[in-house]
């Protein structure tokens, strides 16, 4: 007998109660902010000079690996985020990965919602180009969220990814996913090969890479998945 999701609270089945709203408070300034939600691992935001306010910003959401921190992947997507002029968003796990990986919806996805709240507030984010985007374990939970949320999200890029713990799936955002066949942590027939799979079944705009090397982030691929990101139809360097 198949669940009914509606007899469950949206947040356990992974739902944002987030929306897109005008902002209500002057934008941050160009650099490096800590939200101010937690005392440890908080999130982190990342203004370019020269984002043009009033207007319609991209708004990349990147989740880091398990046992992992948002410096670690900062450096891999920085440069684009100053370079093309998008916010660069990055929460940390409240445990040494996220809840969803560990036992089901919970602190971080409230802290998610409360820290898009917090952006929103200050900047206009461009609903067209507000992606979900995370390495390993941060690109299962990007990868469950995204399709969870998608309408909300536009893009999801799953960057060496394991697990789909999906409950409900709601729009249809476009989807990148990038694995190894080498990958020694995560199987690429049990993970990547068969999420695309599965999605590219259910209708959904996905595009898929293969890289040869072992489970890390491989620059070259976050070149092609920021490129579909910002609607390049050429690559992109930083």
């Amino acid at each position: 007998m198949q669940m009914d999701p509606s007899i469950f609270p949206p947040e356990m089945l992974g739902r944002l109660a987030f929306r897109i709203t005008a902002p209500i408070l002057p934008p941050l300034p160009a650099g490096k902010h800590h939200l101010g939600l937690v005392e440890e691992r908080d999130t982190i935001l990342i203004v370019p000079q020269g984002v043009e306010v009033g207007r319609p910003v991209p708004l990349l959401v990147m989740f880091h690996g398990a046992s992992g921190s948002a410096e670690k992947v900062l450096p891999f997507v920085v440069e684009y985020a100053h370079k093309h002029k998008f916010l660069l968003m990055l929460p940390q796990s409240t445990y040494y990965t996220w809840d969803l990986t560990i036992g089901g919806h919970g602190p971080d996805l409230d802290r998610l919602g409360k820290a898009l709240d917090l952006v929103s507030s200050r900047f206009t984010i461009d609903p067209a180009r507000f992606a979900l985007a995370g390495f390993s374990d941060g690109a299962s939970y990007a990868l469950s969220t995204g399709l969870t949320n998608g309408d909300l999200v536009s893009h999801v890029i799953v960057l060496s990814g394991g697990f789909m713990n999906v409950y409900l799936k709601i729009g249809k955002p476009r989807i990148f996913i990038t694995h190894s066949p080498e990958d020694e942590q995560l199987n690429i027939r049990t993970s990547a090969l068969k999420h695309y799979t599965e999605l590219k079944k259910e209708g959904y705009d996905i595009h898929f890479e293969l890289f040869s090397g072992r489970h890390t982030i491989h620059p070259p691929m976050v070149e092609k998945a920021m490129a579909l990101f910002l609607g390049k139809t050429d690559n992109i360097s930083t």
